[in-house]
């Protein structure tokens, strides 16, 4: 891989980001996920640490699983649209059906071990409060709440590199160990080509959640309700926004996949 073939990559992704009919595809299923994520942000205003740490990391791992079905849908659009084939949505839709029902297998395995170690998070404030041991198991708060960051991680990094092997690879068998093999073999190809792709993302939440922030100080009201009702319509321009950094991303992943894995 050359600088040439990364700009090409780059060119064709971002030009393949703003069809309309992608923009609503998208714009609808971020809305929704943002609907998920306001209903468990509203259940952890006033609950406990524990509980609301569930009601944080929870909606983002059911939206990542929600995010590799889109991720297959726009990757075979794109496909199509790279090979100048005529095609319709519709079409796409019905034949991802059984590839779509594949992807739960990759988000079903993260959203378990959150729990398992929401679950470990639990036992330990319990026995934090024992005096002396708590003090000698302090770390693993920390542990715990570092391994769900990481889960999440690990989920985009999923997103990227594993969706465009079950979009364009059909019915075949996906060997997510050759996948892996491959990342450790040139690791600096594929940390760019993600960190490029995540860096659009990066951006537009960055700014649009530094814009939430400073408008909440004219909010006054603190009623759950309120505050609910406020999230859900700044759901509309989060979604409608990040709706071409999304596709951008998925874009630069079948260009990825297609340079780093068919040579």
């Amino acid at each position: 891989m050359n600088v040439q073939e990364l700009e090409r990559c780059f060119h064709r992704a971002f030009q393949g980001s703003y069809s309309k009919k992608k923009l609503f595809l998208v714009f609808a299923t971020l809305f929704c996920c943002g609907i998920l994520v306001v209903f468990c942000r509203t259940l952890a205003i006033h609950a406990s640490d524990w509980v609301a740490m569930s009601l944080t990391f929870l909606p983002i791992l059911l939206s990542s699983g929600v995010l590799f079905s889109l991720g297959i849908i726009l990757i075979r659009i794109y496909y199509h649209e790279v090979k100048q084939h005529t095609f319709h949505i519709h079409s796409i839709f019905t034949s991802s059906r059984h590839l779509i029902l594949d992807t739960f297998y990759l988000s079903a395995p993260s959203i378990l071990i959150y729990i398992l170690l929401w679950i470990l998070l639990g036992i330990f404030l319990v026995i934090k409060e024992i005096p002396g041991i708590g003090v000698l198991l302090s770390f693993a708060p920390f542990l715990l709440i570092l391994g769900s960051l990481l889960l999440c991680l690990g989920n985009f990094v999923l997103l990227f590199f594993i969706t465009p092997a079950i979009a364009l690879k059909g019915g075949e068998r996906l060997q997510i160990q050759t996948i892996l093999e491959k990342i450790k073999d040139r690791s600096f190809s594929h940390i760019l080509f993600f960190l490029i792709a995540l860096f659009p993302i990066g951006c537009v939440v960055g700014l649009l959640t530094l814009a939430a922030v400073l408008t909440g100080g004219y909010l006054l009201s603190d009623h759950p309700l309120s505050i609910a009702i406020r999230w859900f319509f700044i759901m509309f321009p989060f979604a409608a926004l990040l709706a071409p950094a999304v596709i951008f991303f998925f874009n630069l992943a079948t260009e990825a996949y297609n340079l780093l894995y068919k040579r």
